[in-house]
């Protein structure tokens, strides 16, 4: 893919140095080992627990959560001047200005997110943000968080693309995706659903609205990118596939086979491999927001 075109974001933080000084294994959880990190992951998917709560409780016990003596280095507001971050900037950017496109066409106004970029751990209003648990974006700040050891998975550990190259799609995918959920904060869906599942009368039913919130956010990516081609014309031969093969990559389905050697439909919280390809598809091929209701689909 092309980034000529797109205007980088400003609304990158960048506390990749400060978050490394704080210590903590690679991927890890501020100064808890790789296991102890794995371990939480298990219980909290099993019981349905927010991992981060347990990687919090986890850490104060180890002596992680204590205040640091030594002075961090202040957060870099603004676009990133390494490659990395600039990339991440100027997908940001672009998301930004086709999301304020769409929203004006509605009459609404679009208040774009922050991204925070970090390495290890970063605190944060959900909580302890963790490189294990991915990226992910927090309603309560709203705020993108991602550690971009994250794209080194996408080719190494989940075989979503084939070279650093032709990650470039696939990892622009994974910030649309992260977008998409602030857009289901901005429309009022993310809230009416974290109620509904609040509601829910087991752990089942709540994973199954988590899926449909999680397929809507692939679609709206699908959007995001349907919308950019029409701009910039930026997309290469094989970038689509390439988006749809990490969308596979990091199906439910696939995942838990891969882990745990059997498949659990009802704890799926992001959908199968099969159902994010779908749905990413739906929004590229469509372009409109209309087309990703799977909160009222009958079938995902």
């Amino acid at each position: 893919m092309r980034t000529d075109d797109f205007r980088p974001s400003n609304n990158v933080e960048d506390d990749r140095e400060a978050s490394a000084s704080r210590g903590g294994m690679p991927g890890g959880a501020g100064g808890l080992g790789i296991g102890t990190v794995i371990i939480i992951g298990l219980i909290s998917w099993y019981f349905g627990i927010d991992p981060s709560v347990l990687l919090n409780g986890a850490q104060i016990l180890s002596g992680g959560g204590s205040d640091q003596t030594t002075q961090a280095p202040p957060v870099q507001n603004g676009t990133p001047q390494d490659a990395t971050g600039r990339f991440v900037a100027l997908v940001l950017g672009d998301t930004e200005d086709r999301w304020t496109e769409m929203f004006a066409a509605s009459n609404k106004t679009y208040h774009p997110p922050k991204l925070r970029l970090f390495s290890g751990s970063e605190p944060g209003g959900c909580g302890m943000a963790q490189s294990a648990m991915g990226p992910f974006y927090c309603p309560r700040d709203q705020r993108i968080y991602l550690d971009t050891a994250f794209f080194e998975d996408l080719q190494n550990k989940f075989g979503g693309c084939s070279s650093s190259t032709a990650c470039r799609f696939s990892e622009a995918y994974v910030i649309a995706h992260e977008v998409g959920h602030h857009v289901q904060d901005e429309l009022g869906i993310l809230p009416r659903v974290t109620q509904m599942q609040q509601a829910a009368s087991d752990q089942t039913q709540a994973n199954a609205l988590q899926v449909r919130i999680e397929l809507q956010a692939d679609c709206f990516a699908g959007v995001w990118a349907n919308r950019a081609q029409a701009k910039h014309n930026f997309l290469e031969p094989g970038d689509v596939d390439q988006a749809l093969q990490t969308a596979s990559a990091i199906g439910d389905d696939r995942l838990q086979k891969q882990a745990q050697g059997y498949v659990v439909p009802d704890s799926f919280t992001h959908g199968s491999s099969e159902q994010r390809k779908r749905w990413f598809q739906n929004g590229f091929n469509g372009g409109q927001v209309s087309g990703c209701d799977t909160l009222s689909a009958k079938t995902l």
